[in-house]
């Protein structure tokens, strides 16, 4: 069900992506990666990925919302899932969730760093539909 299926990571974290990038090639994903939103952007627009791991506190504390709300006004990005990975609870205190976060949040699911493979992993096939 993996298989074929295109993951964008956006994170200004190395160790990260690469973690990220390794736990969903395992999977079966094809996995393309960008350490900034800017590149995020530019990435998604040209891939049309089917989910993008979204990084929150990049060059700007709250870039990866940027671009989660950029995404979503775009015709041709508006449908691709995306998953938030942040660490943002950790630094902030703040909890984030879809249930209670989602009506200001355009995004499809937050997982809190530090990343747990598995549960990425199940996370990941739930979004994209798969079993």
């Amino acid at each position: 069900m993996s298989a074929g299926k295109t993951i964008l990571v956006v994170d200004d974290d190395p160790d990260i992506v690469e973690t990220t990038k390794t736990i969903l090639e395992t999977a079966g994903y094809k996995v393309v990666t960008a350490s900034n939103g800017t590149e995020g952007l530019a990435k998604a627009k040209e891939v049309k990925p089917a989910l993008v791991v979204l990084d929150v506190m990049m060059d700007k504390e709250t870039e990866g919302f940027h671009v989660a709300y950029e995404l979503r006004k775009d015709e041709g990005t508006k449908n691709i899932k995306i998953l938030v990975l942040t660490a943002v609870g950790q630094k902030s205190g703040f909890k984030f969730g879809a249930e209670t976060d989602g009506d200001y949040l355009p995004v499809d699911g937050f997982m809190e760093k530090p990343l747990e493979p598995k549960a990425l992993l199940a996370k990941t096939a739930e979004l994209l539909g798969a079993k």
